[in-house]
C-alpha cells in the first residue's frame, strides 16, 4: 500500500503543473497511469485482481454511470474500465495539497455537497458540459461508501442530470469493499466483481423512475452476486428500492 501511495501523490503532483497541457490529454495521461502503472501494482503487491461483467451493456454515447461506492478501489480502477470518464466529487478534496491540485486539472465535476438545493443545480449544469465533451459522469448515489452488506438512501442527483441531458444510465455494482474496506489499512487479496448492468433509458420519465429502477438493479445484483454479504437479510425477489438494509 505504501508503495501505491508513492507513486500516487507525486503523479498528482505532477498533474497539477499541467495547467497548460489540454484537458483531453491530461485526461489520457491518467486513464494510462491507472491502467499501466496503479492497477499492476494492486495486483503484484496486494493480490487484488478483477473481473468487469456486461461490457457489451455500455451504450455508444456517453452516459450517467450510477455506481455502488465501497472503497478507494473502484474511483482508481474505473479509469480503466470505463472510456472516458468524469466524477462527481465534493469540493473539499481539491483542497488537499498536490492530490487535489493534480484533480482539479482533470475533467471533473465538484459540488459543495453543503448547497443543498444550488449543489444539485451545480451537477446537472457541470455535468451536462462534460457530457457534451464526451465523457461518462460517474456518481456514487448512495453519497459516501457503504459498508459491505450496507446501504445507504440513493440520491436523486445522477438520475437528475441523465435526464435533463437526455442520456442513459449505466448501473453498476460491485464488491471492492470486500477486499479493500474503507477506512481500514489492511487489504486482501481476492477478486473484485464488477458487473455492469443493462443502460436504463431516461426518456419520458423523471428522475425518481430512474433512480429506483437504478436503484433496484445495483441492489438485487449485489444480493444476487454477493450474497454471503446479505446472510439473514431480506431476498433479492423481496428488495424494496429505498428501504435500507439492516
Amino acid at each position: 500500500m505504501t508503495a501505491i501511495l508513492t507513486l500516487l501523490f507525486p503523479f498528482m503532483g505532477v498533474m497539477s503543473l499541467l495547467m497548460f497541457v489540454p484537458i483531453d490529454r491530461r485526461y489520457r495521461l491518467a486513464a494510462w497511469w491507472a491502467r499501466y502503472v496503479i492497477m499492476p501494482m494492486i495486483r503484484a503487491t496486494l493480490g487484488i485482481r478483477s473481473k468487469v461483467l456486461g461490457y457489451e451493456n455500455l451504450p455508444a454515447g456517453a452516459s450517467v454511470i450510477l455506481s455502488k461506492h465501497q472503497s478507494a478501489w473502484e474511483t482508481i480502477a474505473f479509469l480503466d474500465i470505463f472510456p472516458p470518464i468524469t466524477y462527481v466529487l465534493k469540493r473539499e478534496l481539491l483542497w488537499i495539497p498536490f492530490f487535489g491540485w493534480g484533480l482539479s486539472r482533470l475533467p471533473i465535476v465538484s459540488i459543495d455537497r453543503s448547497a443543498g438545493k444550488d449543489a444539485l443545480r451545480q451537477v446537472v449544469e457541470d455535468g451536462k458540459q462534460r457530457l457534451s465533451e464526451g465523457y461518462s459522469v460517474v456518481v456514487f448515489p448512495e453519497g459516501t461508501r457503504a459498508p459491505v452488506g450496507g446501504q445507504k438512501r440513493y440520491k436523486i442527483g445522477g438520475p437528475s442530470l441523465a435526464v435533463a441531458a437526455g442520456v442513459a444510465v449505466v448501473p453498476v455494482a460491485h464488491n471492492a469493499g470486500e477486499f479493500w474496506p474503507r477506512n481500514a489499512i489492511l487489504k486482501y487479496p481476492g477478486e473484485i466483481v464488477v458487473s455492469i448492468g443493462p443502460a436504463i433509458s431516461t426518456v419520458g420519465r423523471t428522475p425518481e423512475q430512474v433512480s429506483a429502477e437504478a436503484e433496484a438493479w445495483i441492489e438485487g445484483e449485489m444480493r444476487r452476486l454477493f450474497p454471503h454479504h446479505y446472510a439473514g437479510q431480506r431476498s433479492r425477489m423481496n428488495y424494496t428500492p429505498g428501504v435500507e438494509a439492516r
